[in-house]
């Protein structure tokens, strides 16, 4: 193909890279921006410079792809820019480069930034003026929300796009591609049975760079054998430790974090020990997590078990003496702690309670008996049997009132008794 090498290819490029989509009908996936007046098929077919814009959407799905197609198609210069290796000084120099071009040859030039979330704060200002003015059109790809990410002045002057992971089926055509592809792996004349590629899909986890990194390796690793079939066995031995899709600022990290949360709420300790583990081999922060956990077990344990902070709290604190990697038996002892643990949320529905109050109803003075004052009437409970005395303790207004309601589980069972004992009706729980 003529334009094979657009864009700087190379022949010795990766797999991934040598097999890219060069137009929409080689591209797989985003099938909603591409269908039939879909809107990234309305910019490439209308074959004039696009609006800026915001690629969204996890690995392999085809951002960086998409920009090249757009580009070739908008009679526009283009120019790439990763955001962990640019900084404001290479901005500026792209940005008057561009002005000169548009004063020489009346066209404009498209800057895609690889990783934007990345660009901080100042940088991100940088861009803004020239966006605005038309100065540049930005294309930028994230894996990460733009929406949390990135300034607000600057997502309004661009259109987001959210791209959808590649299916199954997608993985398996490109990993058929590459097989039979002038570009791909023709050349090296090999087989690839049912149950590696497979194995293949399954572990590039909707990953279109991961599948062909995995294939391309596995191919390398059989013709240096010199053998002609790729098994499953070749897959494995390039993949000893699976490679989770993980972000930890963007959806999956909120999304991993939530099923942790509710799996120790619903009491699975199988599923909660599950969610831990993967997250810490994800990479996601330790301690992010032992903080979720000393949250979760006074949220939603309670005291019904009081020993699960204990716990809790230990494991954070053991995390910080050890470290990782031996750091994830006592997190995991304790997810499985609280998971198991009885359930009462009635400390926080108490806070929930106090709130409303406090946001409604008039404050009211400390009672007198409680002041810090001498002679005040206050009785001390020390002094009575059962070290307990009848006496009000909130205000005036608030007599009465219920905040507290101890549940019938675990620890709190007996904590209902024991104050339904002592206060004798006056407070019934």
């Amino acid at each position: 193909m003529s334009d094979l090498f657009d864009f700087g290819l190379k022949k010795d490029s990766p797999l991934a890279v040598r097999l890219r989509p060069n137009s929409l009908e080689e591209f797989l996936g985003q099938r909603h921006l591409l269908k039939d007046n879909g809107f990234i098929r309305r910019i490439i077919e209308r074959k004039e410079p696009p609006p800026s814009l915001i690629l969204w959407g996890p690995p392999g799905c085809g951002k960086t792809t998409l920009a090249l197609i757009i580009a070739k198609n908008s009679n526009c210069k283009f120019v790439r820019v990763n955001a962990v290796l640019s900084g404001v000084s290479e901005l500026k120099k792209i940005f008057g480069e561009s002005e000169e071009y548009r004063r020489l040859y009346g066209k404009g030039t498209i800057i895609f930034i690889d990783e934007i979330h990345r660009f901080n704060r100042a940088q991100q200002d940088v861009l803004l003026p020239y966006v605005e003015d038309g100065s540049i059109i930005l294309i930028g790809a994230t894996t990460e929300n733009p929406y949390f990410t990135l300034n607000n002045t600057l997502i309004s002057r661009c259109r987001v796009l959210k791209l959808e992971p590649l299916t199954d089926e997608d993985i398996s055509i490109i990993i058929d591609r590459a097989m039979t592809d002038e570009r791909g792996l023709k050349h090296l004349n090999l087989k690839l049975t049912d149950s590696a590629k497979s194995l293949i899909i399954r572990y590039a986890n909707n990953d279109a760079r991961q599948a062909l990194n995995l294939l391309e390796e596995s191919a390398l690793l059989v013709s240096s054998e010199k053998r002609i079939t790729i098994e499953p066995e070749d897959v494995e031995r390039l993949f000893t430790e699976r490679i989770f899709r993980y972000d930890e600022h963007g959806d999956e990290h909120y999304n991993l974090i939530s099923a942790f949360i509710k799996s120790l709420r619903g009491s699975d300790p199988d599923a909660s020990v599950y969610w831990l583990v993967r997250m810490i081999d994800s990479g996601e922060d330790p301690r992010f997590i032992a903080r979720r956990m000393i949250i979760q077990s006074a949220e939603d344990v309670g005291n019904a078990d009081p020993m699960a902070l204990v716990v809790a709290v230990s494991a954070s604190q053991a995390l910080e003496y050890v470290g990782l990697p031996e750091a994830i038996i006592p997190l995991a002892q304790a997810a499985i702690y609280i998971a198991c643990a009885p359930k009462s949320n009635s400390v926080y529905r108490a806070i929930s309670k106090v709130r409303e109050d406090l946001k409604s109803e008039v404050l009211g003075d400390v009672p007198k008996h409680l002041r810090n004052v001498r002679d005040s009437g206050y009785v001390y409970p020390h002094d009575y049997p059962d070290h307990f005395v009848l006496q009000d303790y909130l205000p005036r207004e608030l007599s009465g009132r219920r905040y507290y309601e101890p549940s019938n589980e675990g620890l709190e069972k007996e904590i209902k008794e024991r104050l339904n004992f002592l206060w004798k009706g006056r407070k019934i729980f």
